[in-house]
């Protein structure tokens, strides 16, 4: 609106900005900031030609344009501490205390009282106590690469109690192990695999995701006789399904037995993980929940739920106040690395080839985690901000987001921390609120209650009907008129109507646009009894139903009749939903059907459904004679190939199935339970082992015989040269060695004789 006179506050110079929130009530300026007050002066304050907006100001104004001090609200927030036990001094050896009666951490319970624009500063002081009972859960690998570490951590449990003992006196310990999840191509589903994945004459217990060996207990003896029974198990992948063992963890906490101590957690591998979205190599395409689903120590769901993410390992982790040592090997450290800076209050140690070195690596990585203290807060309420200051040890001062933490905190040390909370302006619905803010890795907390100061004390006091306004027709309250309009029945003509109200001085009207309710909307839209209270349960009156005994709900129709939930055990939805309206709410997901008692992913089903599959799809099996009689019990729909068969959705669990038929031909086919119709999706071909191809197996056997006489021939050719050879060696050796000259012959034996007469010297004489 604009005024045909210029208003004093304009004429000096520059609006303060709480001026031009043009607030129209005392709550709406004080929201506006911490130096914003409004004026309830009635004599003479606004003068002609000002807005009720012009109350608003900035204080110094106000008091300056003749508003008195005792006339100005300008309320200021405040606080109140509510428990302020002493944080703990006491030394080991000591009087033993009960986790609850040690307190590291001061004050734990306040209310501020917030106005917008104004913080509240709070001081908290965290000391480190002695002696502070600690829970470790040792989570293993059992895969087949860990062999020679189980043979090491068979043991630990007395090693690392004796160990453990000059850090604290209250010391428990549990086990657990993991391999991955029981389903392709994780693990090898066939029969023989599924009992013994282990190759050769190793004997292996049967793959699993997750089993909790053993509680926490004080008893190392026990851990180390539960340990030594384990055995090693086997899986084909080389990541490892450890994200679903952690959440199990963090979350099962009964069946894990933590205690409200410092909770600390070793994951031993040699191997990376497995992590959201690689479930689908198995068909497993439902987000992880984040829930405890633990039978009998096992976790049962794997081949139902995907993998968690890392973030929602974050939250669980920092919800259960988990801290985790990643005990890995130097190969994988890069990667470990990385995922401890996404998890807070982690470390990371190099786990030796066997394991040997584990009792140092975990004392290490504790000695660290519990040295830094890091401060985390809930989430924060619509338009609240925190701020963190911590004054650490050797006088260290940080701010920003180095002010949650302090680093190389010893036992005794008392640390502390400055925080600001302020509100920016009101939540839209305005109702007290709370924070927790609690140190990371520690199951104590401060809680912050938070009420927020959005109207004016003279909001309080306001006169309703008040003399002032004409006829009593309005409200006086913080030095104006909240105006009342009243209906005094109904027009004739039942017709939007409006009224124009001009504020004095103004030359613009406001116009107010009025609708008259003359009926009850019962009458307006004519509904009968019987159409909307389910057929006669119940009467309407005036559209809400009055319902007989036995039925309830806004229709009426809501049966509190048990009768239609009975399971075929006799028990209410087979033990595993709710009975609500008289139909069952299955409360266990892999459980469905009308009573609940239909598991279409347990395992077995596969198998229990192959028969009726094969005799209804291809009219073989053993149960061909009797298909009409006891498979109609399903939907056939047949598919030409693998990939038309449906895909696991949200809306109904799915069952993928792989079976092989006598004469060694495979089949495949899903299994489905939608709402209450049991479906079966089946490829129409079989896929069987082809039969040998005569003309390809003579031309190779022709071609082998002959290939292999001429290798035998080569090789006979090649000897020979090599005997020939040798013997020509020989024979130029012995040549070489020969005594006679080559001129003679030793055994030539010359022809001519030469005989002497006797007689021939006498007859010469």
């Amino acid at each position: 609106m604009e005024s045909n006179k210029t208003p004093r506050f304009l004429t000096q110079g520059v609006i303060h900005w709480c001026i031009k929130a043009n607030a129209l009530s005392c709550g709406e300026c004080i929201q506006v900031g911490a130096k914003c007050g409004w004026c309830t002066d009635t004599q003479e304050f606004l003068k002609q030609g000002e807005p009720t907006s012009a109350r608003c100001d900035e204080l110094e104004s106000l008091r300056k344009r003749g508003c008195a001090a005792a006339k100005i609200e300008n309320p200021h927030g405040s606080q109140r501490i509510l428990k302020n036990k002493a944080v703990t001094n006491r030394k080991k050896g000591a009087e033993k205390l009960q986790p609850e009666d040690i307190t590291q951490i001061q004050p734990q319970k306040l209310s501020l009282n917030l106005r917008s624009g104004e913080p509240q500063n709070i001081k908290l002081k965290f000391k480190r106590a002695e002696d502070y009972p600690i829970d470790l859960y040792y989570l293993m690998d059992l895969s087949y690469s860990m062999k020679d570490d189980l043979e090491n951590v068979k043991n630990l449990g007395t090693s690392l109690m004796k160990e453990m003992s000059k850090i604290t006196s209250d010391f428990r310990i549990g086990f657990g192990s993991f391999v991955e999840k029981t389903v392709m191509p994780y693990i090898s589903t066939t029969p023989a695999k599924l009992l013994n994945p282990c190759t050769g004459d190793q004997n292996c217990t049967s793959p699993f995701s997750y089993k909790n060996v053993l509680k926490l207990t004080s008893n190392g003896e026990q851990f180390n006789s539960l340990v030594g029974k384990q055995q090693i198990s086997g899986n084909l992948d080389s990541p490892e399904g450890g994200f679903d063992a952690i959440m199990q963890v963090a979350v099962c906490g009964e069946h894990i037995g933590w205690r409200n101590v410092t909770r600390l957690m070793v994951f031993s591998t040699d191997a990376g993980f497995h992590f959201a979205g690689d479930g689908k190599l198995g068909g497993i395409v439902l987000p992880n929940d984040g829930k405890c689903h633990l039978e009998n120590n096992m976790y049962t769901m794997s081949h139902y739920y995907d993998y968690p993410s890392i973030a929602h390992l974050v939250q669980k982790l920092s919800e259960n106040n988990i801290q985790t040592i990643f005990a890995v090997t130097e190969e994988f450290q890069p990667v470990y690395k990385e995922l401890k800076n996404l998890i807070p209050k982690s470390a990371v140690g190099t786990l030796s080839a066997n394991s040997s070195n584990v009792i140092n690596l975990i004392v290490d990585a504790y000695n660290s985690l519990s040295s830094e203290v890091i401060l985390e807060n809930s989430k924060l309420p619509e338009a609240v901000t925190i701020t963190y200051q911590s004054r650490c040890k050797n006088g260290v001062v940080n701010e920003g987001e180095n002010g949650r933490k302090c680093s190389n905190i010893s036992i005794g040390d008392e640390v502390s921390f400055n925080i600001n909370i302020t509100a920016q302006g009101c939540p839209k619905q305005v109702k007290p609120e709370s924070i927790k803010i609690k140190p990371l890795g520690f199951t104590e907390e401060v809680e912050i209650l938070l009420n927020f100061i959005c109207e004016c004390e003279c909001h309080k006091h306001g006169i309703k009907n008040s003399d002032m306004c004409h006829n009593g027709n309005g409200t006086f309250e913080c030095g104006f008129f909240n105006i009342n309009i009243t209906a005094q029945g109904c027009p004739k003509q039942v017709k939007p109507e409006s009224i124009k109200i001009k504020p004095l001085g103004f030359t613009e009207e406001v116009e107010i646009l009025l609708n008259f309710i003359c009926e009850c909307e019962c009458h307006k839209h004519g509904i009968k009894n019987s159409d909307m209270c389910h057929n006669g349960h119940g009467r309407c009156e005036c559209r809400v139903c009055i319902c007989d005994a036995n039925y309830t709900g806004s229709a009426c129709d809501c049966s509190l009749d048990a009768s239609t939930c009975l399971a075929s055990n006799k028990q209410i939805c087979n033990g595993r939903g709710i009975c609500e309206c008289g139909t069952c709410r299955c409360t266990d997901p892999k459980f469905q059907g009308p009573t609940c008692e239909i598991c279409p992913t347990c395992p077995g089903v596969c198998t229990e459904h192959k028969e009726c599959v094969q005799c209804r799809a291809f009219g073989t099996g053993e149960k061909k004679d009797t298909c009409e009689r006891d498979c109609s019990y399903f939907n056939l729909i047949k598919v030409k190939d693998r990939d038309k068969l449906p895909q696991p959705v949200q809306a109904f669990p799915l069952m993928h199935c792989k079976e092989r038929d006598a004469n060694d031909c495979w089949f495949y086919y899903t299994y489905a339970v939608n709402n209450t119709e049991k479906e079966v999706h089946v490829v129409e071909a079989l896929e069987c082992p082809a039969g040998p191809d005569i003309i390809p197996i003579v031309a190779g056997v022709v071609t082998g015989i002959v290939l292999i006489g001429l290798a035998l021939l080569l090789i006979w050719k090649l000897l020979m040269i090599i005997h020939d050879r040798r013997e020509f060696a020989k024979f130029e050796k012995e040549k070489m060695n020969a005594k006679w000259d080559t001129t003679e012959n030793p055994i030539y034996k010359s022809p001519i004789n030469k005989f002497k007469n006797p007689n021939y010297d006498v007859l010469r004489e």
